[in-house]
């Protein structure tokens, strides 16, 4: 493989330096991040009082819920980067 190629992992870089690497890439990146880490917990949260909910119907609600929100940030990231490139010609 050539050296060049940006989808190739180096074998020193940590986890934390890749996160950090592509947060500068693509800052929506860690709100995506937090808006799942967020629906989860409330998930979590919400699993002790979901009274007469089937477990599935609620795993399946959780589930969508925290999908939407990393689309969301990537259809925003992508946005956001799309009016910097147009903006700069």
């Amino acid at each position: 493989m050539s050296s060049d190629n940006q989808w190739s992992a180096d074998k020193d870089e940590s986890q934390l330096s890749r996160l950090i690497r592509k947060s500068r890439d693509s800052p929506f990146v860690p709100v995506g991040i937090a808006g799942f880490v967020a629906v989860v917990s409330y998930g979590l949260y919400k699993l002790k009082y979901r009274r007469d909910q089937k477990m599935s119907i609620h795993l399946i609600h959780m589930r969508v819920a925290a999908q939407g929100f990393v689309v969301g940030a990537v259809t925003l990231g992508n946005l956001f980067n799309l009016y910097l490139v147009s903006s700069c010609l």
